[in-house]
């Protein structure tokens, strides 16, 4: 397997790994600059060449995946016989320098609902890097003539179309997601407030409306959902920033991307 297909395979798991490169070599070495390892926790793919260099650079590699914070850096070998090395000598005689690129399980976003809202924040939220869902009952609000705005994302974008239960949707998205719930249909809303919170591998929940509209809610979801009052504080509404007050679509997508990126901060903090 490729390089490029192991970083592939990490982010398809959501599994965190580590880039590793030969960024220089002076002298002999068993590789040259540029050639790569993948280190997932219990996989490697590729070589940099084998040896105590390989073996350092994994063992490294892999405490870096336990660290929440961990940032790129380099090492430094000596290839001769008189260098006490951890994993035996190698004594091709030349220096080589190594890099290695922490690959994070970057954030996920499920939106329900692709109306004005849903479908300005997804143009703003798909310039990061992120796995990004977009949910609708809706067909036409999923065309692909609608979301080419989308066609050159760095995120990844996933296409649900759920013409009868949204709610089914979120069994599938990955542990740790942050959802927001802004469909056309209040029904569809409380459906999936009531289903969210019966899952416990999601993270944070936001609803959009108005004050009114969630005091419906919460008399609904306590009286014919079961929960209590502390469920609830779960759900976060109205979702963005309160000092931004617009009532425009582009402007209420800039203020809950903004708190997105504060929730994307904190959950990090957190891990």
């Amino acid at each position: 397997m490729t390089w490029v297909a192991a970083v592939a395979r990490l982010r398809a798991r959501r599994e965190t790994g580590v880039l590793v490169t030969v960024a220089t070599v002076r002298g002999h070495a068993p590789r040259p600059a540029g050639a790569k390892l993948v280190v997932g926790r219990t996989e490697s793919w590729g070589s940099i060449g084998g040896g105590n260099v390989e073996a350092v650079a994994i063992d490294r590699a892999r405490e870096l995946l336990g660290k929440a914070d961990a940032e790129p850096e380099l090492m430094e070998f000596a290839l001769n016989d008189k260098v006490t090395n951890r994993h035996g000598v190698q004594c091709c005689g030349g220096e080589v320098t190594v890099l290695l690129e922490p690959l994070p399980v970057v954030p996920a976003v499920a939106i329900f609902g692709m109306g004005h809202v849903g479908m300005e924040l997804a143009r703003i939220l798909a310039r990061h890097d992120l796995d990004l869902h977009l949910i609708d009952s809706r067909g036409e609000m999923l065309e692909a003539e609608r979301l080419a705005a989308l066609s050159d994302s760095v995120a990844q974008v996933h296409v649900h179309h759920t013409p009868l239960l949204p709610e089914e949707v979120l069994e599938q998205l990955p542990r740790g997601t942050h959802i927001l719930i802004m469909t056309h249909d209040h029904a569809e809303d409380a459906a999936l407030c009531d289903a969210a919170l019966r899952s416990d591998h999601l993270a944070s929940i936001g609803l959009i409306g108005s004050s009114a509209k969630w005091a419906r809610f919460r008399k609904r979801l306590t009286t014919e959902g079961g929960h209590s009052e502390q469920d609830l504080t779960r759900i976060k509404t109205p979702i963005g920033l309160p000092d931004i007050a617009g009532k425009e679509p582009a402007v209420i997508a800039v203020s809950v991307a903004a708190d997105l990126l504060l929730a994307f901060e904190k959950q990090r903090a957190n891990h």
